[in-house]
């Protein structure tokens, strides 16, 4: 996926999210520990600071001040970090950038961004009720990133122990297949990209009706357990 298509995206996916602030902010994220859906926009709105800083002042040491309470002070000071963010994103992907991982370029926030939009507004959405689907050739950059950039960011880290097993993710909706973990897969699993990446991110577990298995589950089921992402 191009720098243009991520921006894209991201665009979107803030908006979305900013659309679940007219919701119930008290309203529990489940898959973010104890964190509500005002503590969600609170990070996702700090991330976006966060991320422009390591662009535009090349710093990972940057604070946001907690996000306002005010319902409608809220939505506009989430939309106005979306902005800073699309702003400092908005230029050459390969242009140097701080960053959490390899390549130190924009081009890194342009797609870890996009991929964060992505699962919080998911997020938003689920703990209101009512979560969208995922597009699915964004949700395929993301498997992606979580086999070539988080996981392994996770592994070196040491947050989780290397995976002992291989795993096949097959998407049911395109022709693209993944491996993630070392050596041949003891088994293949089938679903959307989307449902693979939700999957992955741990807010859809293993044994839903979605997943179509191949080969050793309880061997990928090991793999599966670590903490793939943050």
């Amino acid at each position: 996926m191009d720098s243009a298509s991520h921006l894209d995206h991201l665009r979107r996916e803030l908006g979305a999210f900013e659309a679940c602030l007219a919701g119930d902010l008290s309203a529990r994220v489940e898959h973010c520990g104890q964190w509500t859906l005002y503590d969600l926009a609170d990070h996702l709105g700090g991330g976006n600071l966060w991320a422009a800083a390591g662009v535009t002042e090349q710093r990972g040491d940057y604070e946001a001040p907690p996000a306002p309470r005010d319902r409608a002070t809220l939505a506009r000071w989430f939309g106005d970090t979306a902005d800073v963010l699309l702003a400092a994103l908005d230029t050459d992907p390969s242009t140097p950038a701080w960053t959490i991982a390899p390549p130190p370029t924009v081009g890194f926030w342009q797609r870890r961004r996009c991929m964060e939009a992505l699962i919080h507004r998911w997020d938003a959405e689920h703990a209101l009720g009512a979560a969208g689907p995922l597009d699915p050739a964004l949700a395929a950059d993301g498997i992606a990133e979580v086999i070539d950039t988080m996981t392994p960011r996770q592994i070196r880290l040491g947050r989780t122990p290397a995976l002992p097993h291989a795993i096949r993710l097959s998407a049911t909706d395109s022709t693209s297949t993944w491996v993630l973990g070392p050596g041949d897969p003891v088994a293949t699993i089938r679903a959307t990209a989307g449902e693979l990446l939700l999957l992955l991110w741990g807010r859809l577990p293993a044994h839903e009706q979605a997943f179509t298995w191949d080969g050793d589950r309880d061997k990928a089921m090991v793999a599966l357990a670590g903490s793939l992402v943050p």
